[in-house]
């Protein structure tokens, strides 16, 4: 766990619960959502609450959905999941630490959260221009170096529902152009709060701000940042492009997201239920993934035709990315990487 308070973090369950208690939202409004799961053997609904920043019309959204018909289908109507869009309950770390106290919530989370939380080496999947295509990412996550990093994980108290899912390739919006990776110098980029994420981006010469995702928006607007990143659904879901009218198809990260939550809650179902979730987590996810490939060209001729200049890099450009990347695995030190890390994990994901 990362370094807080003891203070801060029941301050933050408390604040949880009180969201919890209060809120009628919600995809599902009116669902029961004040049990916190309900223990094995009692014959009440098991209910997970799953909070995430995205917009419910977002390709993520449309798989949650699909997980949450298909919890209710294999569960005969025993377990359900209740879906809270927008940050409704608040953000990443802050469900995160709710999770550590053993509340019936999960969030989508990467890496380079993990690796805030205890788990050093799991920053890595999230560094820039890792992965050269998916079908790394997928090999990676079966790999016996991911399974050792998912129990270090189940020490720290989250567990992991699935790790199958894609979240987009993530490109830059800006609100001046860029055409090299030269052009980023000096900008102020926004990135998730972070410190994987943040050095990812200063090693390509912007300053990186970490900022939750509902306040990009405005800072765009008040020209506080000069730019985000995210996946095009995810820029485009967010309205990002109404501000800043400029996108580099960078692809800096190839961004596969997991679900997590917490493991004692996890450890408190029945092994039939643990499988429902589990299985239930990965057919879901390879539903979103066809929903995210559909609808990427999608979303870029949206962006397009409401005004974004778009520049797709050649394979010089990209070049100049990659090697100004490279500088970032030089920092295991820094992040308590274990020793050889990078070839490591290389080696896993069947990189040449």
């Amino acid at each position: 766990m990362k370094l807080k308070s003891v203070f801060a973090v029941m301050t933050a369950g408390a604040m949880l619960g009180a969201m919890l208690t209060g809120c009628g939202g919600g995809n599902n409004a009116g669902a029961d959502t004040g049990d916190s799961g309900a223990a094995a053997g009692t014959g009440e609904k098991v209910t997970l609450q799953i909070g995430f920043e995205n917009s419910i019309s977002e390709p993520l959204g449309q798989g949650l959905e699909k997980w949450a018909e298909l919890v209710d289908e294999k569960s005969n109507g025993t377990m359900e999941i209740v879906l809270y869009p927008d940050s409704q309950l608040g953000s990443k770390s802050e469900l995160i630490d709710s999770m550590l106290l053993g509340e019936n919530v999960s969030t989508l989370a990467d890496g380079a959260f993990y690796a805030d939380y205890g788990v050093p080496d799991f920053g890595i999947v999230f560094g820039p221009f890792l992965f050269d295509d998916w079908d790394q990412c997928w090999k990676l996550i079966e790999s016996d170096w991911y399974k050792e990093q998912e129990g270090k994980l189940e020490e720290k108290g989250l567990k992991l529902l699935a790790s199958n899912w894609v979240y987009g390739a993530r490109h830059t919006l800006t609100v001046k152009p860029v055409n090299t990776v030269d052009d980023l110098a000096g900008m102020k980029i926004r990135v998730p709060n972070n410190e994987i994420q943040s050095l990812g981006f200063d090693v390509l010469g912007a300053t990186s701000t970490g900022m939750d995702l509902g306040d990009v928006y405005q800072a765009l607007q008040t020209k506080t940042i000069d730019g985000a990143e995210n996946p095009l659904a995810t820029l485009y879901g967010r309205k990002l492009h109404e501000v800043a009218k400029n996108l580099i198809l960078d692809g800096h990260v190839l961004n596969f997201t997991t679900w997590v939550c917490s493991a004692d809650w996890f450890n408190g179902l029945t092994e039939e239920q643990q499988n429902i979730l589990l299985e239930t987590g990965k057919e879901a996810g390879v539903y979103n993934n066809e929903v995210q490939a559909a609808s990427e060209e999608d979303y870029l001729q949206k962006m397009k035709d409401e005004g974004v200049t778009v520049v797709e890099p050649t394979e010089e450009v990209l070049e100049g990315f990659r090697a100004k990347a490279q500088s970032f695995y030089d920092m295991g030190d820094k992040f308590g990487w274990s020793d050889g890390l990078y070839d490591t994990v290389r080696a896993a994901m069947g990189a040449e």
